[in-house]
């Protein structure tokens, strides 16, 4: 018998009681969305982050994976999540694959997933997590600034990385009435939310924040299916 089974210390009940602790700090933060909060509840961060950050893995902090990434705070993420206004049925595009945390609490949310990661490490890293808790979601190893045209357009485009200006080409893969969250500066950085109207774009600040730089440039290259 294990170690921690005869002192009585069941590990999954502990995450599944710091995942109900997260979710109230975030609806104390003003996350409101029912379908947000459930997805917290429901998607294991721990499994998202290195063995030795998982003591953390609750915290609503952003903590580190390899490569300079990081996986961004819980609250980021709800945020992001919540203004981008995830549907069952959506397609969306998530530019940043990162660790997977946020393609698999878009998967819970039941939209059609779209990711792109730049760093093959990390790629690799997130499907074979997500491929072990059996989130279904179609991934590429490529260039997110570029979006990924072949299954646009999308009804929300969620951007992990910061830059000096949104990505022209995701303005054009986005569906109308569709949402893209993107953080945007370089010192000084805030969330924001643009929001197609036929030819029109109306703009929103949701937070400040602080971001990876995004890199542009890189060629496509593997693509995963679910």
């Amino acid at each position: 018998m294990a170690a921690w089974k005869l002192r009585g210390w069941d590990p999954a009940a502990d995450y599944r009681r710091d995942r109900r602790r997260l979710v109230e700090r975030l609806r104390d933060r003003g996350v409101n969305d029912l379908a947000v909060l459930h997805a917290f509840d429901s998607v294991p961060r721990h499994a998202f982050v290195p063995d030795v950050m998982r003591a953390r893995a609750y915290e609503d902090v952003p903590l580190p994976i390899g490569r300079g990434q990081t996986i961004s705070s819980p609250t980021i993420h709800a945020l992001s999540l919540e203004y981008a206004e995830i549907r069952p049925g959506h397609r969306v595009l998530e530019v940043g694959t990162g660790a997977g945390f946020q393609t698999a609490l878009l998967a819970a949310l039941g939209a059609a997933v779209y990711s792109i990661e730049r760093l093959a490490p990390l790629y690799e890293s997130a499907a074979r997590t997500l491929d072990r808790l059996g989130v279904e979601a179609r991934l590429m190893h490529g260039d997110g600034s570029r979006g990924w045209p072949e299954y646009a357009p999308f009804q929300a485009i969620i951007v992990g990385a910061a830059a000096a200006r949104p990505p022209e080409a995701l303005f054009g893969q986005l569906a109308d009435g569709g949402h893209l969250i993107v953080p945007v500066g370089t010192r000084r950085q805030e969330l924001r939310r643009y929001t197609r109207r036929g030819d029109d774009f109306t703009r929103e600040t949701i937070t400040g924040a602080r971001f990876v730089p995004l890199i542009e440039g890189r060629g496509r290259g593997a693509e995963r299916s679910p």
